[in-house]
């Protein structure tokens, strides 16, 4: 297989990569464009239950050094997701698994050991299963960067969720929710598609997932953002939106997720539905929730879209510093609400 480049060469390889991804004519065949810019949210800054200095410690602490597969450093970080995870009232489970990396250039065709931290809400032994949510963000990160944005800010946006979730859980529950914190993601999404082939084997009544994947980098300047060939013109060029990004099948988590980030007061949010499991726009597939749709299930990317917005994307200068704490605690906030909203109101099985 061919292998990937490195360093600054790689993000200048995947932007022209996306660009050259889909053909101009090809745009006509896609389920979308579904454009929405919001500006008139219903919730200001003051009303946000989640917090902007508890967003910004988790962020700190995870970003003191990096984190790569197999270190240490990692297993520290696993840690301290576990240790705020049980405050917050979660059971936390380790799935350990191993797995021939034939996909990532990082430790390409190597045997890799991964552990994904699987948390989930007491339950009685009496209660019915309901159907499931699954909301992960990857935890690792490529070993010459603190990964900040890549993916401290969705991991910090994850812990948020899931200690306000358990204070005001929704007594009218329709799903069962699952808090994932994935590893090998920088190896090829293989601790995604670990979890979604386990989902899978296991016969779950999964009715969605939401990978959360860099959620920190904005930038107001017009010209900032970077956008596929086939997308230019049908999307904005200014880097200050949250992009929510699904597959074929997932119309309705899509209109449900963006339900819920519109509340939030001074939050563009842009929508698009890719046709299949987006084969065509590799651009789209580059996280844990293509596993996902590869296993077919809905799933959707929630993202500040990473390398066609972020300078700093899998370099050393990815750092607590180029991130703004006010469009992340937006995110977060937004975040929360669509999880809550899909939570009371169920989701159907996609097709």
């Amino acid at each position: 297989m061919r292998r990937e480049p490195s360093g600054r060469a790689r993000v200048e390889w995947l932007i022209d990569r996306a660009a050259r991804a889909v053909p101009l004519h090809f745009v006509g065949l896609l389920d979308f464009p579904i454009t929405i810019l919001t500006h008139v949210g219903k919730l200001g800054m003051t009303s946000l239950k989640t917090s902007r200095d508890k967003l910004y410690r988790h962020v700190e602490e995870l970003t003191r050094v990096p984190r790569p597969c197999h270190s240490d450093e990692l297993e520290a970080a696993r840690g301290y997701v576990t240790s705020l995870l049980h405050e917050a009232g979660w059971e936390v489970a380790r799935h350990e698994f191993s797995i021939e990396n034939d996909f990532g250039e990082l430790n390409y065709s190597e045997t890799l050991r991964g552990i994904n931290l699987v948390a989930t809400r007491p339950r009685d032994a009496s209660e019915t299963p309901r159907p499931r949510l699954c909301v992960g963000a990857h935890l690792d990160s490529r070993p010459d960067t603190p990964g900040a944005d890549d993916n401290a800010s969705a991991v910090a946006a994850l812990l948020e969720i899931a200690r306000v979730l358990n204070e005001d859980w929704p007594a009218d529950a329709q799903l069962d929710l699952e808090l994932v914190a994935f590893d090998l993601e920088e190896n090829g999404m293989l601790g995604g598609r670990e979890h979604a082939i386990r989902t899978r084997e296991a016969g779950v009544d999964l009715r969605g997932m939401i990978s959360l994947e860099m959620l920190g980098y904005c930038d107001h300047a017009a010209g900032s953002q970077s956008l596929p060939r086939a997308l230019v013109g049908l999307y904005p060029d200014t880097a200050n939106f949250i992009a929510i990004i699904g597959n074929q099948i997932s119309g309705p988590l899509i209109e449900g997720f963006r339900a819920g980030m519109v509340t939030v007061e001074g939050l563009p949010v842009e929508t698009l539905q890719v046709p299949q499991n987006g084969e065509m726009l590799q651009a789209v597939r580059l996280s844990d929730h293509s596993p996902f749709w590869d296993q077919g299930f809905a799933a959707l990317m929630i993202t500040d879209t990473s390398f066609m917005r972020n300078p700093h994307y899998h370099q050393a200068s990815d750092t607590i510093e180029t991130l703004d704490f006010d469009f992340l605690h937006r995110v977060t906030e937004g975040s929360l609400n669509a999880v809550r909203n899909l939570l009371v109101s169920g989701l159907p099985i996609a097709e």
